[in-house]
């Protein structure tokens, strides 16, 4: 994921699915993900700037894109997408794209230097890096998700038609279409390259609970592996390598290897999961108990599933994301960076206002982009952590 994620939310936020295309499986799966937050699919918004080029960062961002704006990784820029089109800014918040590209519930999905926007119950896709479009492709059906690898090939999951409950279809990085699946059971949620372009991912919502089924050969329809979760409800999957890949639950996070083997990392004990976000080498879980507000823990955990760090809080936490080794959360009342061990590290200026924000993304050098309706204002760290 990650983009960040209150889901996702965030997703996080975060995929959001047109109820009017799926049965009631697939309903209640949107309805836990509104539940568990809006920011999962911001989950998979990873170091936000993970450049390491020596350009000044702008003190404010100003987006002309619409109406309920998504944002993503560039590397050196940054991109947004909304309900009139798609624009990217670099580092020093000059406009290197604009693009229209309507759209009534934009979304969009990076790998770093290039970015997927769609229309969510929609048929447009546009590909783009930072200053060009890549490829703009219509659907024969409705888009419910789609996903960019780090190669530049990209997976858009529609609705299945002629009896079939979702397609998920394989482009080149070219937009040209050379791998298609179509399921007769279960309801395609979303789908992953791997990082190689040879493998395929499916999440789908089946009657006993979600199925992970795995496309080693991407020129035959024949599935090479599955992963079930009776029962149980899987929110977000992503690769890890080539060969493993790690899943999101309401319940648990576990890893999935390419021949459809589980292994459990870490159990949620009973608590509600509410954010999650993904940088690296580390995991974020933000996970509230039932029935007491917002009290809960903050845990950060390496990709093996050992503890690095553990905080209680009780504050409503709207957004989080992680850049390289520090985390920025976004609160009802303000905002913290915290360290990997979940150290509380200090601002360089507290007195900037955060009213109105709803969003919060990290950049890797150490500053984080607060975004509403109307402003993108950036925070950044200070260069000596405050302890408590």
């Amino acid at each position: 994921m990650s983009e960040d994620v209150n889901p996702r939310k965030k997703t996080r936020r975060i995929l959001s699915i047109i109820g009017s295309l799926l049965s009631f499986a697939a309903l209640t799966y949107i309805a836990i993900m509104l539940i568990t937050g809006r920011d999962l699919s911001l989950s998979r918004l990873l170091a936000f700037f993970s450049s390491r080029e020596s350009v000044e960062l702008a003190d404010e961002y100003y987006f002309d894109v619409g109406r309920d704006r998504v944002f993503a990784d560039l590397g050196s820029s940054c991109a947004a997408a909304g309900t009139l089109g798609i624009q990217v800014l670099d580092t020093g918040g000059n406009e290197a794209l604009r693009n229209p590209f309507r759209m009534s519930r934009p979304a969009l999905s990076s790998n770093g230097g290039q970015a997927i926007a769609f229309d969510i119950g929609g048929t447009s896709i546009c590909v783009f890096d930072k200053t060009r479009v890549i490829a703009s492709i219509e659907t024969d059906s409705a888009i419910i998700s789609a996903s960019i690898n780090e190669k530049g090939y990209f997976c858009v999951c529609t609705q299945g038609t002629g009896g079939f409950k979702g397609i998920a279809t394989v482009y080149s990085g070219k937009g040209i279409v050379i791998f298609s699946a179509s399921l007769s059971s279960g309801y395609i949620l979303s789908a992953m390259l791997s990082p190689d372009s040879r493998s395929l991912a499916i999440l789908n919502l089946a009657d006993d609970g979600s199925r992970i089924t795995f496309y080693h050969d991407l020129t035959s329809e024949v599935s090479d592996g599955v992963f079930n979760l009776p029962g149980g409800l899987i929110i977000d999957i992503w690769y890890l390598s080539e060969n493993e890949l790690i899943a999101v639950s309401t319940e648990s996070l576990f890893t999935v290897d390419r021949d459809g083997e589980g292994r459990k990392l870490f159990d949620f004990s009973g608590r509600r999961l509410h954010a999650y976000t993904l940088n690296g080498d580390f995991l974020v879980l933000h996970l509230l108990d039932y029935g007491v507000g917002y009290r809960g823990q903050l845990i950060t955990l390496d990709t093996n599933g050992q503890l690095i760090g553990e905080l209680y809080t009780d504050h409503e936490f709207i957004s989080m994301s992680s850049g390289d080794g520090y985390l920025a959360v976004l609160r009802n009342d303000g905002l913290s960076f915290f360290s990997v061990d979940l150290q509380e590290l200090s601002l360089s200026d507290e007195s900037i206002y955060t009213a109105g924000a709803n969003r919060i993304l990290a950049f890797g050098d150490g500053a984080a982009l607060a975004t509403g309706d109307h402003t993108a204002v950036v925070f950044r760290r200070a260069e000596r952590s405050t302890m408590h």
